[in-house]
């Protein structure tokens, strides 16, 4: 089967219609927040309760679960290093569709590689990549276990679990970091929420 770097005869389509006439419509500028963190450290929560806001604000959004997503995009990859990289890889590029449309895509996705995680980066122009780190230890997250997979790879049932027995790489200039706070409570999920809406605020992206 050919693959796109051997094709020679495909050609980009421009249209009239393009990114800024998308983004003065919607009156926001398209981006991704990219929400990276272990099993449990509470992606989905904030990717959630981040649209909720931005929803109550006008702002249209579109949430890529990483869960959801193997459902249906990428249902055919495993866990190996190279499925994982593939996974990412499509997820970065419909993201990018998304941002290309004026929306506000917010992907929530363990992403443990930072290789991976910078490719999706180098898709985006200039400032429109916003990595988010859900930087909880991992002590909270295998305590929380809200799907009950630390315990199994714990017991050995799941092999190349984050965490365990396949490592998270941490970002390193991450645009926004979360955290437990001084006394170790972790933020609400309106807290968290508040802080991603600030930094978009700062950056311009919930006007045009």
């Amino acid at each position: 089967m050919a693959t796109l770097s051997n094709s020679t005869n495909i050609f980009w389509q421009d249209c009239q219609i393009g990114r800024p006439e998308r983004q003065q419509l919607l009156n926001q500028k398209g981006c991704v927040v990219w929400i990276t963190g272990l099993s449990g450290s509470g992606k989905s929560t904030l990717a959630c309760s981040l649209s909720r806001e931005l929803y109550s604000r006008g702002k249209l959004s579109y949430v890529l679960d990483g869960d959801n997503l193997r459902h249906g995009l990428n249902k055919d990859l495993g866990f190996k290093t190279d499925d994982r990289t593939e996974n990412i890889r499509r997820t970065g590029e419909v993201a990018k569709l998304f941002a290309d449309a004026g929306l506000i895509c917010v992907a929530s996705l363990i992403s443990p590689y930072r290789r991976d995680r910078d490719t999706c980066r180098f898709m985006l122009p200039d400032r429109n990549f916003i990595e988010v780190f859900m930087n909880m230890p991992l002590e909270l997250c295998e305590a929380r276990d809200p799907k009950g997979l630390y315990k199994l790879a714990r017991a050995g049932k799941i092999k190349g679990f984050t965490g365990i027995d396949d490592p998270y790489e941490p970002p390193i200039n991450c645009e926004i970091e979360i955290k437990q706070e001084d006394s170790g409570v972790c933020p609400t999920p309106t807290l968290m929420a508040g802080q991603v809406v600030t930094y978009l605020e700062k950056e311009g992206f919930l006007e045009h």
